[in-house]
């Protein structure tokens, strides 16, 4: 719903996020394989592999105690804090330059 409105007031940003993207060979394994991905079906793809592997710490659901998987992905950190969760998955994902 919020993409919606969104795509309608400012298509520049969300053309960012749905492009497709050729991924650098360490985010091929995680994706499993594909070479082009979305940044956000990629960040949706990081948020479900956290959910489904139980990686978000008990005590504290702020942050994600990475595994060796995850770790190729989130620059080698052993923890993160969801807040930065979105920034280090967009480090991965430069910005075409305009033309």
């Amino acid at each position: 719903m919020v993409l919606r409105r969104v795509a309608t007031e400012c298509p520049k940003k969300v053309a960012g996020l749905v492009d497709l993207v050729n991924l650098p060979t360490a985010l091929r394994e995680f994706a499993g394989g594909q070479s082009q991905m979305s940044h956000l079906t990629f960040f949706r793809r990081v948020w479900s592999y956290i959910k489904d592997n139980n990686l978000q710490d008990p005590t504290n659901k702020n942050v994600v105690n990475c595994d060796d998987k995850l770790k190729t992905v989130l620059l080698g950190r052993s923890k993160v804090d969801l807040a930065e969760l979105p920034m280090i998955v967009k480090i991965h994902f430069p910005k075409v330059p305009k033309s």
